[in-house]
């Protein structure tokens, strides 16, 4: 199964178009070739700055321009930071992410970024943040200070995108991913489902990620979660089959990228999550919320795991120290305990 170096619209939208069953089994295929299918990645998302964004973006509760009773909060202290990254990390977490409702960092903030990146490996975490625009000096500093992975999604296609957002342009997000790659620092990239954009859309998105010099090696996949006082509160729900299909062409189309289920995993049952699983999703975000919209329980997600068999991927197993692993196996066995169905004779 060979796949081209760079995609056509018209190869994208063949895989949108292939019978459901058929996608599905490629993209497991292609996610066999690259990953172990039994291994989830497992991330954290911290909101450090919430709230009073100058954006415009129609999906966000965090835009100042939309009344959604959000309360606007300032930068949080490094050390509140570093002890939500060691809650994470105690509950199974092995990535930090630190999110800042920002169009870009001031100067001013950066010293303090720079502490909190540093404080999160010092736990033995890989890091990641999600502040805005980068000019190429502050993605330099984040770069030295040890940052691993900087998110900057480009929502959709570049069609599309102006009817979501008119404060920034299609553009500067594509020169930040590059400026985050010359820098040094690995890419989480991806989209949202659900607002009101086109199956052609989707194409296009994923189009534009997958022919990015490198591919972004996080693909964080949004189902779109409707807040009220946003302008798009009211939006179509997103058929959970359409929502699968673009997980599997993701997959497909970037084979070697950890493809990450996050914002709508609330509203996905037990059996919409295991049909992303198996359509090649290898990534989660994990804990009871991700920046300002809810997330499943940590205990339901365990429990998830255990019913289809899959592991979370732990800190410092290749490095022959399971001792997390265990700690993640006992925590799973204290969610099994506690749920209606567990026997324990049955064990």
């Amino acid at each position: 199964m060979t796949h081209p170096a760079r995609w056509t619209m018209e190869q994208v939208n063949a895989l949108f178009d292939k019978p459901f069953l058929d996608l599905l089994f490629e993209a497991q295929q292609v996610h066999r070739q690259h990953f172990d299918p039994r291994q989830v990645q497992v991330s954290t998302l911290l909101s450090i700055k919430t709230g009073a964004c100058p954006e415009d973006c129609k999906y966000c509760p965090q835009s100042a321009r939309y009344k959604t009773g959000l309360e606007a909060e300032k930068l949080m202290e490094v050390e509140q930071v570093l002890t939500s990254a060691r809650q994470a990390r105690d509950a199974g977490s092995t990535r930090f992410c630190m999110g800042a409702a920002w169009k870009n960092p001031n100067d001013r903030d950066m010293p303090y970024l720079e502490q909190m990146v540093q404080g999160v490996k010092a736990l033995g975490m890989e890091t990641c943040m999600t502040l805005g625009t980068l000019s190429d000096e502050q993605a330099q500093r984040l770069a030295g200070s040890g940052l691993d992975y900087y998110n900057h999604n480009l929502d959709t296609s570049p069609e599309f995108y102006g009817n979501i957002i008119t404060t920034r342009s299609y553009q500067e997000r594509l020169d930040t991913l590059d400026r985050v790659r010359d820098a040094g620092i690995k890419v989480c990239s991806g989209g949202i489902v659900g607002l009101g954009e086109t199956v052609k859309d989707r194409a296009g998105l994923l189009l534009q990620l997958a022919n990015l010099p490198t591919p972004p090696e996080s693909v964080p996949i949004n189902m779109l979660v409707k807040v009220k006082g946003t302008p798009l509160a009211e939006n179509d729900d997103v058929c959970p089959f359409d929502f699968i299909r673009t997980i599997a062409v993701a997959r497909i189309m970037m084979p070697r990228s950890y493809v990450r289920l996050s914002a709508g995993r609330e509203q996905m049952n037990e059996q919409t999550q295991a049909m992303c699983f198996m359509a090649g999703a290898n990534s989660i975000f994990y804990g009871c919320k991700l920046l300002t919209t809810p997330n499943p329980e940590e205990d339901k997600d365990l429990l998830l795991f255990r019913k289809l068999g899959l592991n979370p991927q732990s800190h410092g197993v290749e490095a022959g120290d399971n001792e997390q692993q265990e700690q993640l196996t006992r925590q799973i066995e204290r969610a099994d305990a506690s749920a209606p169905w567990y026997d324990a004779a049955a064990l």
